[in-house]
């Protein structure tokens, strides 16, 4: 799995002009399930993304986690994160999992992510989604399992 997290101060997801999904201060996870991912991924995933320290502490170093801040997460599925741009000028996207196991992928770690002990919500697999956020630093993290 792919996922592309940014910290946030605020976010949100609108489908048909109707908010489906908020967080904030938090992360804002860009997710895409890859070809051959499993379940294992998304747990090792959402355990990763728990405890990973970007939040600034007492010091202003980035020393906690979303959990440590009391924060949530909104969890979008992004299957152009699969991009392939290596040839030509319009990126490919046949490295990313069919649809059904896409989204099956996509809830089962929004559930995981949620199980860690944060508030998550999220967006509408396969919708047209508008998303707007207010990056915090900015910091935006890369990530694969």
């Amino acid at each position: 799995m792919r996922a592309l997290l940014q910290r946030i101060s605020h976010a949100s997801v609108t489908v048909d002009e109707a908010k489906i999904g908020q967080s904030g201060p938090g992360l804002l996870i860009l997710i895409c399930a890859m070809q051959g991912d499993s379940e294992a991924q998304a747990d090792q995933l959402a355990a990763k993304i728990a405890k990973l320290r970007i939040f600034k502490d007492d010091t202003g170093k980035m020393n906690k986690s979303v959990k440590d801040i009391g924060g949530s997460a909104l969890v979008v599925s992004q299957f152009t994160l699969a991009a392939d741009t290596s040839r030509g000028n319009r990126p490919g996207f046949s490295a990313a999992a069919a649809p059904a196991d896409g989204k099956a992928l996509y809830e089962y770690f929004a559930a995981k992510l949620a199980e860690q002990g944060m508030p998550v919500e999220t967006g509408e697999f396969g919708a047209d989604m508008k998303v707007e956020l207010l990056n915090d630093g900015p910091v935006t993290i890369w990530m694969e399992a």
